[in-house]
């Protein structure tokens, strides 16, 4: 932006029409924080839907259950935890426009754990803390104003940053590359810690892996759990 050029934005007017945390958020979400870029008032909506987002989970009434989908609650702990551990990394190295987005996709998951039925009442209100203790340094006012709605008689900024469990975090399955003669010609999800021989059922199975083999056995296979699948013909 430049004076001379007649581009520059009043952040006044930005903030008076979006809100201060808003505006802020926007101003991180727009690239590198280091790099800066050019800001662009239509590429508020993103924002404002998230901050939405976060106060309806944070004010409309969430079915609970005493006894939960034990998968539901599993997976929606496990993002919970992985947004944690994302979280703490990207703020740590001031990636605040990838930390937004890990917690824009931690609310969408809680959406659809809401929009899915019932929910383990523990996992919810772990969930929905999280949310507003990670969003807390990027939009202080809105999140001041849902912790206190929470009851908590204390500010949201005098609390401690959450502790990531990765033990909860982890996946249950990755998915790997499959590669032929080096180059990747499909991928497959396998459970963590699978065997060669469980892989490499999975991965023959495939009709892409079928065509590239074209009934010929392969010379030789390499197997890096979690990462990759080789064949060589």
């Amino acid at each position: 932006m430049s004076k001379s050029r007649g581009n520059v934005v009043a952040p006044d007017e930005q903030v008076e029409k979006w809100g201060a945390d808003a505006f802020r958020c926007q101003l991180m979400f727009v690239g590198p924080w280091d790099q800066g870029g050019p800001y662009n008032p239509t590429g508020m909506s993103g924002i404002v839907r998230w901050l939405h987002r976060l106060w309806s989970l944070a004010t409309d009434p969430c079915e609970r259950t005493a006894a939960p989908n034990v998968e539901a609650t599993r997976e929606l702990r496990r993002a919970t935890h992985k947004t944690i551990l994302a979280a703490t990394e990207e703020i740590e190295n001031f990636r605040f426009n990838t930390l937004i987005s890990r917690l824009m996709e931690h609310t969408s998951a809680m959406q659809r754990a809401r929009e899915a039925g019932a929910v383990d009442g523990e996992a919810w209100e772990e969930a929905l803390q999280t949310a507003l203790l990670l969003t807390a340094p990027l939009a202080p006012h809105i999140t001041e104003e849902l912790w206190e709605r929470l009851g908590h008689g204390y500010s949201i900024h005098t609390s401690s940053w959450p502790v990531a469990d990765s033990e909860l975090a982890a996946d249950e399955a990755v998915e790997i590359a499959v590669q032929v003669n080096g180059k990747v010609r499909d991928r497959v999800l396998l459970p963590l810690g699978c065997s060669e021989a469980h892989a490499a059922a999975a991965v023959f199975a495939l009709p892409k892996i079928q065509e590239q083999l074209g009934g010929s056995e392969p010379r030789r296979v390499i197997y890096v759990p979690g990462k990759l699948f080789s064949i060589v013909l």
